[in-house]
């Protein structure tokens, strides 16, 4: 789903017009923009009902160590660095709604 698709979707849920419906959208992607902010200094982000974002440092599935590659352009081997990979950890009603 694209934005426009997610705009048209949320103006029939809500039985809003698009315009505000797009304003709401956008507002809501400046709210991704704070969660990627807390996540980064290291913050949990708890939305009740949805969902927990977390940067795990000692989990091993969320750290991932420097590894060797390919580069699928010349196959040469590279170096990938080491990068933590943030968790979403979804709420009861999210869970419930996703998996019956």
């Amino acid at each position: 789903m694209n934005k426009s698709e997610l705009v048209d979707t949320v103006a029939t849920k809500t039985s809003i017009i698009k315009k505000p419906t797009d304003e709401v959208i956008i507002a809501f992607l400046s709210v991704v923009t704070v969660i990627t902010e807390a996540l980064a200094n290291g913050d949990k982000v708890t939305l009740v009902g949805f969902g927990s974002f977390e940067r795990r440092v000692a989990c091993r599935r969320r750290h991932r160590s420097n590894r060797e590659g390919r580069n699928p352009k010349t196959n040469e081997p590279m170096i990938i660095p080491a990068t933590r990979v943030p968790a979403f950890f979804p709420g009861k009603q999210c869970r419930e709604k996703v998996a019956p």
